[in-house]
């Protein structure tokens, strides 16, 4: 799983910084998560493949957040685009998107499909064989969402050495490798779970953007992997987090203290900071492993 940060400041683009938007590469899904004004420049310098995002998440229609949809929407037109494109987003952003496209007489010819969030609880909005992707309702000025995305448990693999010891027969490997047991000659069963290898432990990235400090969303975030949480503020500027619902680089700690997560990514920084290095010391007050989200930094969770 990996984690790639298109861009991770708050409201207003600068010359070297873009605001929110990064991909999530998991089990050969290639999920882009917001999309802030200069997404597919910074897709362009990330030599990621426009081709292979099928599916978009927003948390919320502020603009620093979805105001590079309609043009990523419209370049997939320019391309060529075919497959079909499945976007998530509270309600209107179809209503939002679609007016564009009509002022603008440029409809996609490729299949563009809306998925309307509306629901204040947790909702389980994209699901295959291999991932699942719920909703995490957040406090914010207008109606957001988090995103828990989590892989599913792969198959046990064949342990050949372990198949040897017990004198399966190779004919039953296949058997094996599709979860059943043994029976040898001698009729004593074997367990399946004595000639596999447990699969890899699933991993999850939880994303929360524009929120306030919020401490019932730590259930759904018990023990992920990686969990990347907003940090506007600094606690000096607490006044202004409570005002905005945004949440300081202090709380965004807390949570994932409370959560026991693996590790935290700050980000939505302000600019009014002249270092985010003070974002990470702050955090770590509270939480041992802090990492900040930086335009083009990727995270890998092996």
């Amino acid at each position: 799983m990996k984690l790639t940060i298109l861009g991770c400041y708050s409201a207003t683009p600068r010359t070297l910084n873009n605001p929110t938007a990064q991909v999530l590469e998991i089990k050969n899904h290639l999920f882009l998560i917001d999309c802030g004004e200069g997404t597919q420049v910074q897709l362009r310098k990330s030599k990621l493949k426009f081709s292979r995002i099928k599916h978009i998440f927003i948390s919320h229609l502020h603009g620093d957040h979805f105001f590079g949809l309609p043009g990523l929407v419209s370049t997939f037109r320019l391309l060529g685009r075919e497959s079909e494109l499945h976007i998530y987003g509270p309600k209107g952003i179809k209503e939002a998107i679609t007016l564009l496209l009509k002022l603008g007489d440029s409809w996609t010819n490729y299949p563009l499909y809306f998925h309307e969030l509306e629901s204040k609880e947790p909702q389980l909005i994209f699901e295959d064989d291999k991932v699942k992707v719920t909703t995490i309702p957040l406090q914010h000025r207008i109606y957001t969402n988090g995103f828990l995305f989590e892989e599913k448990e792969g198959a046990r693999t064949l342990n050949a050495e372990a198949a040897q010891s017990w004198n399966v027969d190779r004919s039953q490997y296949h058997n094996i490798k599709a979860g059943k047991d043994v029976v040898l000659e001698t009729g004593e069963i074997v367990a399946n779970k004595l000639l596999t290898f447990d699969p890899p432990k699933p991993k999850s990235y939880a994303f929360c953007s524009d929120t306030k400090y919020n401490e019932a969303i730590v259930p759904q975030l018990k023990k992920v992997n990686l969990l990347y949480h907003e940090a506007t503020f600094l606690e000096t500027e607490a006044h202004l987090a409570e005002k905005t619902k945004h949440s300081t680089a202090k709380q965004a700690a807390t949570i994932a203290y409370m959560a026991q997560v693996e590790k935290l990514v700050l980000g939505h920084y302000s600019t009014r900071y002249k270092s985010i290095a003070l974002f990470k010391e702050e955090a770590e007050t509270v939480f041992g492993n802090v990492v900040l989200a930086e335009d083009g930094k990727s995270f890998v969770v092996n």
